[in-house]
């Protein structure tokens, strides 16, 4: 054995030699001397310390992981926790869970709190509220007797330590609720139901633990639940009342999306700290901070796409792996008491989550699919049981006493595996099964909506300050499910082609390319040289088959400048499809209701419902108020077609008596409102003669407001044929006469 180790000494000592390199090939011959090296090579260079390779490798497992398991039909989030159990210390000890694992860990869990919060319908929660504490109390109670139960009777612990597994049983967390995201569920009831079941399971169970760990340390009196009731209530208003203000002041000023990015997590790590700070979960403090921020971010803006990539790829990942590298499978296998524990832990804690989905389902009157996404979303355990079990290990009873071991540890470590892997199966099956269900129940819906969806919208852009406004407007108008692009098209003057005039095309062009990338939303652009804008404009229109245009207001540049502009007037004398005129004086996603005003016999237009289907998936993207004012024959079919397509809005209808009465609504809008005015085409079914006055009204009553003017589809005519026929015509003349649209469209009819 000495000459084996005074060998393995030489070879180190010649190590950086080339000699070496002979000397290690001939000692390979030796068996012993091969182990031996193998063994301390393994124990001077593992488990990894070095920061650089324990990243590098955590990339590897997150980017690898999910290509193994898909292969063998495993969710990718079972995948990166059976991956940390393989790497960590309890497996091939590849990896040492440094303090990254502590940061990222927690980061990660914080931002699925976020994003449950963040992606959340809220319309949905404030109608299923009441569902969502009935199931959030039964899976509390049902659970927490499952707990004190199997802790006092099966595995004799006292009632302190009985209670404190009571409260793990009785938390959970919602670590499948990625996948729900991955399918587009955020929305569905069940899951609603079931992320608000969430909170209130993990406060009443918070709350329970407090008292336990009070109780023990002598300091749970009074003034304790004073004290904790005073922080919490200061917490909720600052939550509530102060941070929604802040945070919608500091979008107004700042629209950098790093800086927004960055604020964002701000404010979710200032919830998490001062939620932990008030005596609560961190965890708890990110959820509130993503329902406060839910309308501040909309689901279709680049600002969520950052925040739902950074979290998927890298932060939600490096959270799970290092759940796996805590799990020690090792003792199940050596002592059979550590196994009957885990068993008794496991099945006592799913029976008793199935066991209130199961309840709660039969209650609310749910299907079996509801039911089963329900447990998947509740049976996980992770951050909260880790959070309470640690409390228990190092809480003491008796000095030197700790109320939990380390075996209670391993058993709840072990729990959270199991628990995770459930959930996220169940979840995963009944997250399939959802969609199938309502792609199926959808099909009618979508053929009855053909015309509505054959949305394919143009932009045309030539001012970098409103190319902003025009892509959000659009990313929230646009038919998610279709996923059709939008076209964006500059226009050149052909006069004018100097360096100057194509560099400014290229940069609008790239502006606008740049959100849309950024918002994973599919665009084309386009460049034309053209002496007539207007013309140019509708030659695209037609050409991309175009179902409408989404235009900037035009800013006057002189006294005697038009309100709408020649290029406006242009498209709406000569073009029957919608056209969408935007002019926001606040970011779109600030806004906090939607005022729209409609002339009388709208409905009788032929693009009645595609334009109340646009601003209505605006105003289920910004998550705000959208108040109708219109006559009752109008108001009632918009209120119907809002019930049965858009159940989510929050609206509400007004009576406009007469469209005299229009400029009396300066008196309802604020400077964070959007005014929308549906108007009309000369000759067009609801035109009104006091159209006339329009734009002179929306230059005085209500120059400081965020306005929206909509001229919807009409029927096929050839007035479209206009602009082809003098294409010189508004550079020469900017109004256009009955005689002169009779002449060009017999001309048009002629030729």
């Amino acid at each position: 054995m000495k000459s084996e180790k005074s060998n393995l000494l030489a070879i180190r000592i010649v190590g950086n030699s080339y000699f070496s390199l002979f000397t290690f090939h001939f000692s390979l011959k030796n068996t012993t001397f091969a182990k031996i090296f193998i063994l301390d090579a393994i124990t001077t260079y593992l488990p990894i310390t070095d920061p650089t390779w324990i990243f590098f490798l955590v990339l590897c497992v997150i980017l690898f992981a999910p290509m193994i398991f898909s292969k063998l039909r495993i969710p990718h989030l079972i995948g990166m926790i059976l991956a940390g159990v393989l790497i960590g210390e309890h497996g091939f000890n590849l990896l040492a869970r440094d303090a990254s694992f502590e940061l990222f860990g927690k980061v990660g869990i914080y931002y699925i709190m976020f994003l449950a919060g963040l992606e959340m319908d809220l319309q949905n929660l404030k109608q299923n509220r009441s569902k969502g504490f009935i199931f959030g109390f039964i899976t509390t109670v049902i659970p927490f007797g499952f707990g004190f139960l199997a802790g006092y009777y099966f595995l004799d612990y006292s009632i302190p330590a009985s209670l404190l597994l009571a409260c793990i049983f009785a938390s959970h967390t919602l670590v499948a609720y990625p996948i729900v995201g991955r399918y587009g569920l955020s929305k569905s009831p069940s899951v609603t139901i079931s992320i608000a079941a969430t909170m209130v399971a993990l406060l009443s169970a918070l709350l329970f633990l407090a008292g336990i760990s009070g109780t023990i340390k002598g300091t749970g009196g009074f003034w304790f639940w004073a004290l904790f009731a005073l922080k919490f209530a200061l917490f909720i208003f600052g939550m509530f009342f102060l941070l929604p203000r802040f945070i919608r002041a500091f979008f107004r000023k700042f629209s950098d999306p790093v800086i927004q990015f960055t604020f964002t997590l701000a404010v979710v790590f200032l919830a998490a700290a001062t939620a932990e700070f008030c005596g609560l979960e961190g965890i708890f403090g990110a959820f509130l901070a993503g329902l406060v921020l839910n309308r501040f971010v909309p689901n279709t803006s680049p600002l969520m796409n950052r925040i739902e990539f950074i979290g998927n790829a890298l932060f939600i990942p490096y959270f799970l792996i290092g759940v796996g590298m805590l799990v020690n499978v090792a003792p199940m296998f050596r002592e059979g008491k550590a196994a009957v524990v885990v068993l008794i832990m496991v099945v006592a804690g799913t029976l008793s989550k199935l066991l209130a989905s199961f309840i709660s389902r039969k209650l609310f009157r749910m299907n079996h699919t509801e039911g089963v996404m329900m447990f998947g979303l509740t049976e996980a355990h992770a951050a909260g049981a880790l959070a309470m079990v640690m409390v228990g290990v190092n809480l003491e009873t008796t000095p030197g006493v700790p109320l939990m071991n380390n075996a209670v540890l391993d058993g709840v470590v072990m729990m959270i595996l199991i628990s995770c892997i459930i959930s996220s199966i169940a979840t995963d099956q009944a997250a399939k099964k959802l969609k199938m269900q309502g792609d199926g129940a959808d099909k009618k819906q979508r053929r009855d909506s053909t015309a509505l969806d054959d949305e394919k919208i143009l932009i045309p852009i030539n001012e970098p300050s409103n190319i902003g406004t025009l892509m959000s407007t659009a990313f929230m108008m646009r038919n998610r499910q279709l996923n059709r692009g939008l076209i964006c098209l500059n226009i050149i003057n052909d006069a004018d082609l100097s360096d100057k005039t194509q560099a400014h095309s290229r940069e609008c062009l790239q502006m606008a390319s740049h959100l849309a990338s950024a918002a994973d939303v599919p665009m084309q652009t386009q460049t034309r040289l053209a002496v007539n804008f207007v013309t140019a404009t509708i030659h695209a229109l037609r050409e991309n088959d175009a179902s409408e245009l989404l235009i900037g207001m035009h800013r006057k540049r002189h006294e005697g400048d038009s309100f709408l502009g020649l290029f406006a007037q242009g498209l709406i004398d000569n073009m029957s499809r919608q056209l969408i005129i935007v002019d926001m004086h606040i970011p779109a996603n600030t806004i906090r209701k939607i005022v729209v005003a409609v002339p009388e016999k709208a409905e009788f237009e032929k693009g009645f419902y595609r334009w109340i289907n646009r601003i209505a998936r605006m105003a289920e993207d910004l998550g705000c108020q959208m108040d109708f004012y219109a006559t009752e024959a109008t108001g009632n079919l918009i209120m119907r077609y809002m019930r049965d397509r858009h159940k989510s809005v929050r609206d509400d209808y007004e009576l406009l008596y007469s469209w005299n009465d229009f400029p009396a609504l300066r008196h309802e809008l604020n400077h964070d409102h959007l005014l929308v005015v549906v108007t009309a085409r000369k000759g067009s079914i609801s035109y009104q003669s006091s159209f006339a006055r329009l734009p002179h009204q929306l230059q005085t009553d209500f120059a400081d407001t965020s306005l929206m003017l909509i001229y919807p589809d009409q029927q096929e005519e050839s007035n479209e044929r206009h602009a082809f026929t003098d294409p010189h015509r508004y550079e020469a003349n900017s109004g256009s006469t009955r005689v002169g649209r009779w002449l060009s469209k017999w001309i048009g009819e002629m030729g």
